[in-house]
């Protein structure tokens, strides 16, 4: 396959047309479109939001979507999949889970999502919910819509090639994808195997975060995000409609491929993005800075600097900080935690927390490095620049809303329900003669220093 063709820019108005002149001039909706194709628009808002929130398509397509049979509930197990969380579990307690094996049987993207979390509901258009996928198939003649919410892909194992309506997107571990509500996909394997996380927003979108006091660049840039060119199949065969309609799965039967769209122009479509383009902030005098610093794409809720959720990242970096405990520090936040590690070990968890794995921190939920990290970074007497590795990427979904963990999350295998005990062996350093220590070394320093000092003026005295 050749070297696959994008728009970059953040959010740009794209024009893109696979046929020359598909495209028609001067207006949307002409009474005969180009190449006698039929026009579509979907639309990401309301058609009445402020013009700076307005997201919506254009799409001249072979055969409209509208075209197929009823759509039925999919045979899918209810455990698996949700966007219900009103059966969740909640529990204040730090969970973690080790990686979900690739299944023996064959598997795709779709049958492969498992519900870890979430908040709200998708009926009500408000909160989110976390899953994981594995897979070891390619969808074949079929394809999924979500209307529950925008979809953000992070593969952790194994490349994906995503097939979209507005055209072709290659998104490999490293790289993420969002796939906006409603927007048809299919998912081929390109590594044979694939394992990863989703964050299904349900309300608003995904958008740069503000950079304040940064300035006007930094972080994740505009620029670097990759949005797919037209791309068409003029296929007719049985296919597959997958729909996800709060939280379950319907099916529909057509007798075309539904990714026959010949052009598109507006500002809704898919787009990736390669997180070793991020330029991460630091902190290059003393103290850990907050974990802000590390946003790639934030929902915004309806309260200023409250996020719906934020896709933060640990990236590879040079520590400098002085006179500081560089891991992160021991914690308690309002808002919760989810994060996962696409390769590479994460500084705060030196075993345990493994690449494909996950954790949970919820709202006001103690957590920080392990007994193992702590010791180490304590025992430095001289603290030297240090690179974390290139080989490490971590990643958090924070959100503002206290997820519920679904059942089926909290009974899996992978569970690691020894997680805490990583910190029980966090001992006691008090020492109540510290300050009385601490002014003898200063004497002690001090008469050093007026003995070195005597010392220099007898020698100066002596040569001259």
């Amino acid at each position: 396959m050749k070297k696959l063709a994008y728009h970059s820019g953040f959010g740009n108005e794209f024009a893109s047309e696979a046929l020359p002149g598909a495209l028609p001039e001067g207006q949307n909706n002409p009474l005969h479109c180009p190449y006698n194709l039929y026009a579509e628009q979907i639309s990401g808002t309301a058609f009445t939001v402020p013009r700076k929130e307005q997201q919506r398509s254009w799409l001249y397509r072979i055969r409209p979507s509208v075209t197929h049979e009823p759509f039925h509930p999919l045979n899918f197990p209810a455990e698996q999949l949700t966007a219900d969380f009103s059966l969740g579990v909640v529990t204040p307690n730090q969970l973690r889970w080790r990686p979900l094996p690739i299944p023996a049987e064959p598997v795709d993207f779709v049958r492969g999502l498992f519900t870890m979390c979430g908040a709200g509901s998708a009926e009500a258009k408000t909160g989110y919910a976390i899953h994981m996928y594995t897979a070891n198939t390619s969808m074949e003649h079929c394809c999924l819509a979500s209307a529950d919410g925008d979809m953000l892909l992070v593969p952790q194992q194994g490349g994906l090639l995503l097939t979209t309506e507005c055209g072709l997107l290659e998104v490999s571990p490293g790289e993420i994808a969002v796939i906006p509500r409603g927007i048809r996909f299919s998912v081929a394997l390109m590594d044979g195997n694939a394992r990863g996380y989703v964050l299904e927003v349900f309300q608003g979108h995904f958008c740069l975060p503000d950079l304040g006091p940064i300035g006007s660049n930094g972080l994740a840039n505009p620029r670097d995000f990759q949005y797919p060119t037209a791309w068409f199949e003029e296929l007719e065969a049985p296919y597959t409609v997958m729909h996800k309609f709060q939280g379950q799965l319907f099916a529909a039967t057509q007798n075309f491929s539904p990714f026959n769209v010949v052009a598109w122009h507006g500002n809704y479509a898919p787009f990736k993005y390669d997180l070793s383009r991020f330029c991460p902030m630091n902190a290059v005098a003393y103290d850990h800075p907050d974990p802000s610093i590390f946003t790639v794409l934030t929902v915004p809720s309806a309260t200023p600097g409250v996020a719906v959720a934020d896709f933060v990242i640990f990236p590879p970096r040079w520590t400098v900080a002085e006179h500081t405990f560089r891991p992160p520090y021991y914690h308690r936040n309002t808002m919760n935690e989810f994060m996962g590690l696409i390769r590479g070990m994460y500084e705060a968890k030196q075993g345990g927390f493994l690449p494909g794995g996950a954790s949970l921190h919820l709202c006001m939920t103690p957590h920080g490095p392990d007994t193992a990290t702590y010791e180490a970074s304590i025992s430095q007497q001289q603290q030297q620049p240090s690179h974390l590795g290139h080989n490490t990427l971590a990643f958090m979904f924070e959100t503002s809303l206290t997820p519920r963990v679904t059942p089926a999350a909290l009974g899996s295998p992978c569970i690691d329900r020894d997680y805490y005990k990583c910190w029980v062996g966090l001992k006691s350093h008090f020492d109540r003669q510290w300050l009385s220590k601490q002014q003898q070394q200063q004497q002690a320093n001090g008469d050093a220093a007026a003995v070195e000092a005597v010392a220099g003026g007898i020698s100066t005295a002596a040569v001259a």
